[in-house]
């Protein structure tokens, strides 16, 4: 008797790329057609634009965590655990399990969205003493630390420590560190009346970057809007200036000035994951080079999207390639599902095209910058365009409720200032919340995956 098994299509990575991808599929495949597993350490997606305003206490951890098993409808697979290798030969993906164990997967379609991860310089004691805002832990671990710096400043009698303790550093000029330093900024801001010790001159927030201008992406006049209204906040915005070397008790910028603190955000931009490297195949700047409709060239039954893919941008042309940005996640993650579908049924592929609906930025309170579809937006309408962007975005019904009410309750109680004890005593690294150091050589994949055959015959 022949036994017919269905196609394994295997989604690498549970973000808005991999989470949109295996939606569609499980709407437009029939249950018998092929059997969809998508690998995730967490059973979540993370809706990332909004992890400032969690680390500044204005959302919950739950309202950005959208669960995967809410409904009983979806069929996938979960496999709890993180892909660090890939052997695109034998079809079969390594997973590091969220236990420690390593499995190896076959696959007969993958589907590579593993996401990004913080990009790091050789900047002496960076990664020993920098948080990062990239994961659900990191922005509750800021939050704690933050309010813990407040009150451990609030309780010394050393001047000098006080002083540092009240420093604030957030290094990157982009969308994720300018939301940083305005939503924490408002935190503190807020905190000095239920703190009647601290002086609040003494609080003082740095932003820095080393490009010449903050949020090139919006333009010359919003970008200037918003470095406006953060200075007006007080501020200090450096730019061309970035970190020479980082310690537990002060920060040496590039200029030669020496900042006592306690607190190094960084924020400096996105690298592709590097379950990209274990591979072996071109990339473009550490991206997977793929072609328009998103397969990798001469490997069928590869796809790969997302922030670790260097999909071709048709609408800008030129050997231009996509921005790792959630608005071209969501969609490539559905077309690459179309995709994949029409590879199961021997239909032709489709290139990713896309139409840009611009760029919000959430600054906190009234205070925002967007640009929808083009239209240059400040002040109350922009925050409302801004707001009004996430809470479309958000995939489910209960996180728009959650969210909604969140951000009811706080305009009208305000922050509680409340530690929740992910403060540990010893601090934590900026690699330890994303286990950059858990991937694979190519060498180790092949001699793993030939390891795991010995063990099944």
């Amino acid at each position: 008797m022949n036994t017919v098994t269905r196609p394994r299509i295997l989604v690498v990575g549970g973000g808005f790329a991999g989470v949109a991808c295996v939606r569609r599929l499980e709407r437009k495949l029939s249950p018998w057609a092929a059997d969809i597993a998508l690998v995730t350490p967490t059973s979540y997606q993370l809706y990332m634009p909004l992890l400032p305003q969690v680390a500044s206490g204005v959302l919950t951890p739950q309202s950005v965590a959208l669960s995967l098993r809410r409904s009983t409808k979806y069929r996938t697979r979960i496999i709890p655990g993180g892909a660090i290798g890939v052997d695109l030969r034998s079809k079969v993906c390594v997973i590091r399990m969220i236990t420690g164990r390593t499995v190896a997967e076959p696959y007969d379609y993958i589907v590579l969205a593993p996401g990004s991860v913080t990009r790091t310089f050789d900047i002496p004691g960076l990664t020993d003493h920098a948080y990062g805002m990239k994961t659900l832990a990191e922005a509750a671990y800021i939050r704690d630390h933050v309010i813990s710096q407040l009150d451990l400043a609030d309780a010394s009698e050393d001047p000098a420590e006080r002083a540092a303790r009240l420093q604030f550093v957030v290094v990157g000029g982009g969308y994720a560190g300018t939301e940083t330093a305005a939503c924490l900024q408002l935190l503190t801001h807020a905190a000095v009346e239920r703190y009647p010790r601290l002086d609040p001159g003494l609080i003082k927030w740095h932003l820095i970057d080393i490009a010449p201008k903050l949020m090139p992406e919006l333009g010359e006049k919003l970008g200037r809007s918003a470095q406006e209204i953060l200075t007006r906040r007080g501020i200090e915005i450096s730019l061309g200036v970035s970190i020479a070397k980082a310690g537990p008790e002060e920060v040496t910028f590039t200029d030669g000035r020496v900042i006592p603190t306690h607190t190094l955000i960084w924020t400096a931009g996105v690298v592709a994951s590097p379950l990209i490297a274990t591979l072996d195949a071109e990339t473009v700047r550490g991206r997977l080079a793929v072609n328009a409709d998103m397969c990798l060239p001469g490997h069928d039954g590869v796809f790969a999207l997302g922030d670790s893919a260097a999909v071709p941008d048709l609408a800008r042309g030129e050997g231009a390639v996509c921005p790792p940005t959630a608005q071209h996640a969501l969609r490539q993650g559905r077309q690459v599902a179309d995709n994949v579908i029409a590879a199961l049924t021997g239909r032709p592929l489709r290139p990713y095209h896309h139409k840009d609906l611009g760029l919000v930025v959430d600054l906190g309170g009234t205070d925002a910058v967007s640009k929808p579809l083009g239209v240059e937006l400040r002040g109350l309408p922009a925050q409302v365009a801004a707001r009004g962007y996430h809470w479309a975005a958000l995939r489910t019904n209960v996180a728009k409720t959650r969210v909604m009410t969140n951000w009811l309750l706080n305009s009208i109680a305000g922050n509680d200032f409340v530690r929740t004890g992910f403060q540990s005593r010893q601090r934590a690294k900026l690699g330890d919340f994303e286990y950059t150091h858990a991937y694979l050589t190519p060498e180790q994949v092949r001699a793993h995956v030939e390891e795991a055959g010995r063990r099944v015959r």
